[in-house]
């Protein structure tokens, strides 16, 4: 009976849809690809070994942003649930709700049953969390939902009494372009109600020479990260990259205040993508961006937030300054 009971607290629910938000499987591949200079979508670091190597990232002495964002929920979370009160927590791209248990932990020691709404593109991942924290929160109800941050907002539960607290933690905003963030915001302010929270957090400038450090750590695995997404390419979409012709490179751009990361071509390749009837030449001395990572400055920032009406609440940092966590709130 008790096995029926906590499984009645969980609900999986697949948002996604036969074509993503970019339309048919690979186009946004031929799209970068198709441009000058190339890029690649991050969305495709994360196969299997993708997902293993980012764990470990996380895990490295030069890489700091996951733990020091951790840190800031560990000293603070109760804080967070002391401003907001009782809340439906929904959480952008959960994984494994590993730094978020510091947030169920206080909204549970609010002694109110709520709901904990995770949303991620991996099924089987949100089913094995789900069961995994209604065992550690006996006043936790789960409803998950599978699929991208656009399809999920889009079908949202109906809204309790209680308000929502819409989180977004890793600082991924900074993975998007300044327009890319702007659509994002507006979906994020049209998901939200009047009273609602937003807790962001957020990577905040600091030196070059750490910046650096963290994406070009001393033990390679960054840039195994990066290789493996032509990996990931060539076995999803039957493409031919040759890894070796390639070689990781992560800068910091200051004018733009971010890391830039690229795949550096060292040989000239006409790669064929065979699932996608579509074929490409990479020159010797040409570069792939695989990615941004914008870096903030929280003055800047809560204008551009308020631009959206999410109004400042309350700001937590690390004694560094390295990291920051917003709670902000829908006028």
């Amino acid at each position: 009976m008790p096995s029926t009971i906590a499984q009645s607290r969980i609900t999986i629910q697949n948002t996604l849809t036969l074509s993503d938000i970019n339309g048919a499987p690979g186009a946004d591949i031929i799209q970068g690809l198709s441009q000058t200079p190339k890029t690649l979508p991050p969305q495709y670091f994360y196969d299997e070994q993708g997902s293993i190597l980012f764990e470990k990232i996380c895990n490295l002495p030069e890489y700091y942003p996951t733990r020091t964002e951790a840190s800031i929920l560990r000293n603070f979370a109760h804080a967070i649930a002391h401003e907001t009160g009782p809340c439906e927590l929904i959480e952008l791209g959960s994984g494994s709700s590993t730094k978020t248990r510091y947030l169920l932990s206080a909204y549970a020691d609010l002694g109110q049953a709520f709901q904990y709404v995770p949303v991620d593109v991996s099924g089987e991942m949100l089913t094995q969390s789900a069961h995994q924290l209604i065992k550690e929160y006996p006043s936790l109800t789960v409803h998950g939902l599978v699929g991208t941050y656009e399809q999920a907002m889009a079908q949202l539960p109906t809204p309790p009494n209680t308000p929502r607290l819409m989180i977004f933690l890793g600082s991924t905003l900074g993975n998007f372009t300044p327009e890319q963030s702007d659509r994002f915001l507006a979906k994020i302010h049209a998901s939200l109600r009047p009273g609602d929270y937003f807790l962001l957090g957020v990577d905040l400038q600091k030196s070059p020479e750490v910046l650096h450090a963290a994406y070009n750590d001393a033990q390679g695995v960054t840039a195994a990260f990066n290789l493996n997404m032509l990996t990931h390419l060539n076995c999803r979409f039957g493409s031919n990259f040759i890894l070796e012709n390639f070689k990781h490179r992560a800068v910091y751009n200051q004018d733009f205040g971010q890391i830039e990361m690229y795949l550096d071509c060292h040989t000239d390749q006409n790669v064929n993508f065979k699932t996608l009837n579509y074929q490409v030449n990479v020159c010797s001395g040409e570069s792939i961006q695989t990615e941004i990572s914008r870096k903030f400055k929280v003055d800047a920032l809560t204008k551009n937030l308020a631009q959206h009406n999410l109004t400042l609440h309350q700001v937590w940092t690390d004694p560094q300054d390295w990291f920051a966590l917003l709670l902000l709130q829908c006028v």
